[in-house]
């Protein structure tokens, strides 16, 4: 949701990385989030928990990554 959320706001997100047990938002905020960005139309609540789950897998990685650590790359992959 935090990440969807900078997206959305047009953030930089190459800066961001997710604090754990921070909340931010309502559970309505976050839902409309996920119904905005998970591609379906109508989504089951499988298909929302996929691809909540898939999401998070995908950020997770990026943040433990040394390639998207802008300290490390500085700005040879800006944007990437």
């Amino acid at each position: 949701f935090q990440y969807l959320k900078r997206f959305d706001q047009g953030c930089d997100l190459d800066t961001f990385w997710y604090e754990a047990l921070s909340v931010e938002g309502s559970p309505a905020q976050c839902l409309q989030l996920f119904l905005l960005h998970c591609g379906i139309v109508d989504p089951s609540w499988a298909e929302l928990r996929n691809f909540t789950w898939f999401l998070n897998v995908q950020l997770r990685d990026c943040e433990a990554s040394v390639f998207c650590n802008p300290h490390f790359v500085q700005d040879t992959l800006s944007g990437f």
